[in-house]
């Protein structure tokens, strides 16, 4: 009994963690893919989006669209981290370099809890100055 106990706390531990996914990373993973779509189901009701010089609130569907439009004319390719905050149960704060087919871009979001699950607030996309 002893053995078959010892063998199973074991086992826990050489299996890999059962933490959930990092919000953080997987809202880079849709950015990388330009998955919009999917992306718009971490939206909060409303979202204040920065695309370049333009900056407003929009809702789910208007940012969709807006971010839809913006990969149709910047196919992403790659995206780095560049900075993450964490530390926060209710928000949570990533800022990466977007590689696309027209250029560099830093893209930042902020995400709340909203109801227990982690929603995007805020969306900014700018143009990369530092290369």
């Amino acid at each position: 009994m002893k053995l078959v106990c010892l063998s199973s706390f074991i086992m826990l531990f050489l299996l890999p963690g059962f933490t959930p996914a990092d919000p953080i990373d997987d809202v880079a993973n849709l950015l990388k893919l330009g998955n919009t779509r999917e992306l718009a189901k971490s939206f909060a009701s409303s979202v204040e989006i920065t695309l370049m010089a333009e900056e407003n609130i929009y809702s789910q569907a208007q940012a969709t669209l807006i971010l839809d439009k913006f990969f149709s004319k910047n196919k992403p390719k790659s995206i780095k981290l560049l900075h993450k905050v964490n530390s926060s149960a209710n928000y949570r704060f990533g800022v990466f370099i977007l590689t696309t087919d027209t250029g560099l871009y830093r893209v930042a979001f902020t995400l709340k809890d909203v109801g227990g699950k982690m929603s995007i607030i805020e969306l900014r996309i700018e143009n990369e100055k530092v290369k």
